[in-house]
């Protein structure tokens, strides 16, 4: 299954998001690649981080970049967890505001200011349907929900650890920052 922000749709509100994710993987992407004897891992990218960059990190670089990716990913492995696990509106149990808003709570919604809160809010209303979701994320092929959710396990059983590590990892190094935007 691929975790993607096209099977959110194509909303306006939506291409920022996206934009701001593939600009944090091009900029982690751009440091590994840099030396990638040097930056083998995450951790080594952020420890080297943090010697070069003093006090200015972890409000910098690579790091920066992966604290924003990984609250993006965060948000995502909610999302499906929360569809996964049955969670619904039941007066529209086809749509996934329900499992927005839960991920958003969970993820996001304390490092974004008024503003970008009242724009989440008002974007639930653009989300596909469940059906259009679990279709996207089959590549557009038509398979019964209960395979598509079915994937959806296998792959946050696999995922999920992953971006706990990484969580984790930020604990640990004290990378993490709480300021909104």
């Amino acid at each position: 299954i691929p975790v993607s922000t096209d099977c959110l749709g194509t909303p306006i509100v939506y291409s920022p998001v996206k934009a701001d994710l593939a600009g944090n993987i091009k900029k982690i992407r751009a440091v590994y690649d840099s030396n990638p004897t040097k930056f083998k891992t995450l951790q080594n990218i952020l420890e080297v981080e943090k010697e070069i960059h003093g006090s200015a990190w972890p409000k910098i670089g690579a790091t920066l970049a992966l604290m924003w990716l990984k609250r993006g990913l965060k948000f995502m492995l909610v999302l499906l967890q929360s569809i996964s696990d049955g969670e619904r509106d039941e007066e529209h149990p086809n749509l996934i505001r329900v499992n927005a808003m839960k991920a958003y709570e969970i993820a996001l919604k304390k490092y974004h200011g008024w503003m970008l809160q009242k724009l989440f809010t008002g974007s639930v209303y653009a989300l596909p349907y469940k059906s259009d979701l679990l279709k996207a994320l089959e590549k557009g092929k038509e398979v019964k929900e209960e395979e598509s959710i079915e994937k959806i396990h296998q792959f946050l059983s696999r995922v999920t650890p992953i971006l706990d590590a990484i969580y984790e990892m930020y604990t640990k190094m004290n990378a993490e920052l709480s300021y909104k935007a």
